[in-house]
């Protein structure tokens, strides 16, 4: 597998990560108890800020990513795909999506999990503000 993109970000305190549709990423500072799809706040990177190597891949309807999620010494992992549908526009979030829906922020569809299915072991420590979140995404 190669590595295409590497996204740093932060727990909060809010983080419920119960949506089983999407799991969101936002380089927002901050989280309402609504945001229950989102698994980290403070990324360093959004659906437009990612490389022009990850965009080309994944506008591609046959492209294949695996996404890990780690915290500390746990991880988690998960399969999506591209579309070329995807657009990029977001510059505060990125998000993947169990379905085929498409907007600025989704950077990958038909995926294998959202936010409720990540590992709860990881999920109860992003709910310290000072747990770093580390998502890597792998060329397939």
């Amino acid at each position: 597998m190669l590595l295409l993109e590497e996204i740093h970000a932060f727990g909060h305190e809010n983080i419920r990560a119960t949506h089983h549709s999407t799991l969101e990423v936002t380089t927002e500072n901050y989280l309402t108890k609504k945001g229950d799809c989102i698994i980290g706040i403070r990324a360093n990177k959004s659906a437009f800020s990612l490389s022009s190597d990850t965009k080309d891949f994944l506008k591609h309807n046959l492209s294949t990513l695996r996404v890990v999620v780690e915290v500390g010494e746990e991880s988690d992992s998960f399969i999506c795909h591209g579309s070329d549908k995807l657009s990029f526009l977001s510059e505060t979030s990125i998000v993947f999506r169990k379905s085929k829906y498409v907007d600025g922020r989704t950077v990958g569809v038909l995926c294998s999990k959202a936010a409720s299915d990540i590992d709860r072991r990881i999920v109860a420590k992003l709910r310290n503000p000072s747990c770093k979140l580390v998502v890597k995404f792998f060329k397939i």
